[in-house]
């Protein structure tokens, strides 16, 4: 059984979306703290990706904590996992609330600017 699966049709780029496919697996426990990944090679073989996408995709994640890579060993999901994929998540979702509330005040025809200044102002009210 495939650790991840990618999807051709789906637009997003491939590094993102084996970033978002290891990030479910754990997050549904079908990889556990502790399990060991493939290596960059093995994964890259079986999804039929280039090699150079799955160890960026490996080192973003063990720079967010999510992943450990001890060396000779192998690549493992590191205990922290959790707490890391929280701040990560949370992080993700507040860029993209942010983009949505942004794209929605330029379709209105207000300027970064002007929201900017409204959401200090809105600050200092203590709203």
């Amino acid at each position: 059984m495939a650790v991840v699966v990618l999807d051709d049709r789906d637009p997003t780029p491939i590094y993102a979306q084996l970033d978002r496919a290891l990030r479910a697996a754990i997050a549904s426990g079908r990889l556990a703290v502790g399990d060991q990944l493939p290596t960059v090679r093995q994964l890259a073989v079986e999804l039929r990706v280039n090699a150079n996408t799955v160890a960026r995709v490996y080192s973003d994640l063990e720079r967010a904590g999510v992943l450990e890579t001890r060396r000779g060993v192998g690549t493992f999901v590191l205990a922290t996992a959790p707490q890391a994929r929280s701040v990560d998540e949370h992080q993700r979702r507040l860029r993209a609330f942010v983009t949505r509330v942004a794209a929605d005040a330029a379709a209105q025809g207000f300027t970064l600017q002007e929201f900017a200044r409204a959401m200090a102002t809105l600050r200092k009210e203590g709203a």
